[in-house]
């Protein structure tokens, strides 16, 4: 009767966490991974797609986990997988499946950035904020790699910024760009609508060459969505 009831709950288990897993990692490159967390948002569990890359000095993590309470296993994971700590992390923007474990990580002595306007939307709404900023268009030198963020302009947000990793020809592009299988534009309580066509523009012309893409949410690592959510943009703009 045990053993019975053991595998009914082991089927039930399975089937929730099939529905709800808590963290999955994905290689996209050599030392690059992405990584997706789980929340529940409007009552359906949503993805965030986020990115690390392991370097000989250490972990350089892009967005923190959505849920809060993966950000330990998180970092537990890391440590396990690749041995390695992580010792810098940077936030894409404001909202919290990007910059929610700022302060979780600061107190764990890894190093936190965020934009000069992150930093000051996290102190006005008394978030917690980055320990160093930087402007949009700043490269990062960590253990032989390059990280380059960009300033695209507004969208999704308007401190919205994207992430280059030249090695790779990968393009981190947030919530800023829309994965192809998104039906619309999702939350834009603060996005520019107007300018973020221009803006998606730039960054087709800023990383032409770019080979992979990943988006803050959804599958489809492709550039082509890049396409996408400006089609999905133009749609917006055509309802009354």
């Amino acid at each position: 009767m045990k053993s019975v009831l053991s595998a009914m709950l082991c089927l039930i288990f399975s089937s929730v966490f099939a529905q709800n897993p808590k963290l999955k990692i994905e290689k996209l490159a050599p030392n690059l991974y992405k990584y997706t967390s789980y929340n529940t948002y409007k009552g359906d569990i949503v993805d965030a797609n986020a990115i690390y890359l392991v370097t000989k000095q250490g972990v350089v993590v892009i967005d923190a986990p959505w849920d809060a309470t993966q950000f330990q296993p998180f970092l537990d994971s890391i440590k396990a997988k690749h041995n390695q700590k992580v010792v810098l992390a940077i936030a894409t923007h404001s909202h919290d499946d990007r910059s929610g474990g700022l302060g979780f990580f600061k107190a764990k002595g890894i190093k936190t950035y965020a934009t000069v306007k992150t930093n000051k939307i996290l102190a006005a709404t008394n978030k917690p904020t980055a320990q160093f900023t930087f402007n949009g268009d700043t490269t990062f030198n960590v253990g032989g790699y390059k990280i380059q963020t960009f300033f695209p302009g507004e969208g999704h947000t308007k401190d919205n910024i994207v992430v280059w990793f030249d090695k790779a020809n990968l393009l981190y592009g947030g919530c800023f760009v829309k994965s192809i299988d998104s039906e619309d534009l999702g939350y834009i309580g603060e996005a520019n609508v107007k300018q973020w066509p221009q803006s998606l523009k730039n960054l087709q012309n800023k990383f032409p060459a770019a080979k992979i893409l990943i988006p803050g949410h959804g599958d489809g690592n492709t550039p082509k969505a890049i396409n996408h959510s400006l089609q999905l943009l133009k749609a917006a703009a055509a309802k009354p």
